[in-house]
């Protein structure tokens, strides 16, 4: 059976990591193919920063490193952030998929153009990072927030009906005044809201985390990863030395 390591970018508890795993109900896959869902133990509160960034890389890099020695065939970043990617992506040889950009990439095979929908403008950089990384600020019709911090533990429980009327008119906009082929969540924090939106939109609506599932399903079959032409891996590798670093941070935040 294969195995996927799925990681979520902040500490939490069983229950919270749960509502993260609800994210399969989403995707058809086979019984031959097991997510395993692994919490980090260092990361920013939220990301909004430059300092955020980083602590979030290394966080996400502390918690994948070992992916390929524990067994695992792919890992998927639960963070449309991409955060700790390329990071993970020299120090191992299976896949390593990040949803931000895999689902503008998606996006592309489906419209000519699209929109990112996100829950406030303070994650406006993560998206414009990924978009000059790709070279596609032309194809991104827009990036429209509907101004509601989010709740990267409990997600949106608990505030459907204050959260998704709003997500459905700031989608509306993207596809009526922005003229978007095809609307982006903006965040896997924000998957419960898909099945409403994708039933009421007259565009795709793309849902960054069981795309990822899907494609490492997918990588793992045809037997593809990433390139390391690209993604060198390091002369020396210092595995130890960042595991020692997320110890530290863990105690010293007691």
């Amino acid at each position: 059976m294969a195995r996927v390591l799925v990681i979520v970018p902040f500490p939490m508890d069983a229950e919270n990591l749960g509502k993260r795993k609800a994210q399969l109900r989403s995707v058809k896959l086979g019984p031959d193919i097991a997510f395993d869902f692994k919490a980090v133990g260092i990361a920013p509160a939220n990301y909004v920063s430059q300092q955020d960034a980083l602590l979030a890389d290394i966080g996400i890099l502390e918690a994948g490193q070992k992916a390929q020695a524990d067994g695992y065939d792919a890992v998927c970043i639960d963070t449309v952030s991409d955060s700790g990617v390329s990071a993970l992506r020299s120090v191992l040889h299976i896949p390593v998929i990040g949803p931000g950009r895999h689902a503008m990439l998606t996006a592309l095979m489906l419209g000519e153009r699209f929109s990112i929908v996100c829950m406030w403008d303070r994650w406006r950089p993560l998206y414009t990072r990924t978009l000059a990384e790709l070279g596609l600020e032309s194809r991104c019709a827009s990036i429209r927030s509907a101004d509601l911090q989010p709740n990267n533990q409990e997600l949106l429980g608990g505030r459907e009906d204050e959260v998704f009327p709003v997500l459905l008119e700031v989608a509306t906009r993207c596809v009526e005044q922005d003229r978007a082929d095809v609307i982006i969540l903006g965040s896997t924090t924000m998957h419960e809201a898909h099945a409403y939106l994708a039933e009421r939109l007259p565009v795709p609506v793309i849902n960054p985390g069981p795309l990822s599932y899907r494609l490492a399903d997918t990588a793992i079959r045809l037997r593809l990863s990433h390139s390391k032409s690209t993604y060198p891996t390091p002369l020396t590798p210092r595995t130890d030395a960042i595991a020692a670093m997320g110890a530290s941070a863990l105690a010293s935040e007691g």
